[in-house]
């Protein structure tokens, strides 16, 4: 490894820890900040996935793959921006789709259109019971505390296990819970610790539902509660 690449993978990593540690231990708040950007790359993923599901492509292995990814992409992170519930259905639905398909590969079956369709199902089911029960800021709270350990511990075995990236990043928290019950433990004790210093520095904070939309439209905005 050349001088340049191992800064650029230092770069990088440092960069993906980080984001880890704000998600994992600060997800709720800064989970306004956050929105935009977790919509954009877990919509880039979700829509390369789907490809890979439906057309059996390999992970972006095509052009196709890159561009339905961009567009997913940029279409979450707009909604996210401008519509809190929208938001917070997204963060819930992605914990939802991600612990969806880590159970159906748990089994040892390789990703495919059966896991892509057991997370779509359990990411709508994850989506949708947090604005029914109204339970989103507890939604946020554990779900930024679990996805945010899934990245702090897949940057470590990105740069330790010696496995292709692209493998890793196609869902952190499938590969940390199939890898070793060591890593599982970690990335557990790294959720809980997130968790636990959300709830604690959050007890009195409520973040105000907004809808970006209808303030730049003009048309009234719907009263929703957080």
């Amino acid at each position: 490894m050349t001088n340049e690449s191992f800064f650029a993978l230092a770069i990088t990593a440092m960069i993906a820890m980080f984001f880890g540690f704000v998600v994992a231990f600060s997800g709720y708040r800064f989970f306004l900040v956050l929105l935009p950007i977790f919509g954009f790359f877990y919509g880039f993923g979700l829509g390369a996935h789907s490809m890979q599901a439906l057309f059996g492509q390999a992970f972006l292995a095509t052009v196709t793959s890159w561009v339905v990814g961009f567009l997913v992409a940029l279409v979450f992170a707009v909604l996210s921006y401008l519509f809190y519930l929208f938001g917070v259905a997204l963060i819930s639905g992605a914990l939802g789709y991600s612990l969806g398909v880590s159970l159906v590969m748990a089994f040892g079956i390789d990703f495919g259109f059966l896991a892509w369709l057991v997370g779509i199902v359990l990411g709508v089911v994850f989506a949708v019971g947090a604005l029914a029960l109204n339970i989103q800021k507890w939604v946020v709270i554990v779900a930024t505390g679990l996805l945010g350990a899934g990245i702090i511990v897949g940057t470590f075995l990105f740069l330790f296990s010696g496995q292709p990236g692209a493998q890793i990043a196609q869902n952190p928290v499938r590969y940390v819970l199939q890898t070793s019950p060591f890593w599982l433990f970690v990335y557990f004790v790294v959720a809980g610790f997130g968790i636990a210093a959300q709830y604690a520095t959050t007890r009195t904070m409520e973040i105000e539902a907004y809808d970006r939309f209808s303030e730049v439209s003009g048309s009234p905005a719907p009263v929703a509660s957080s």
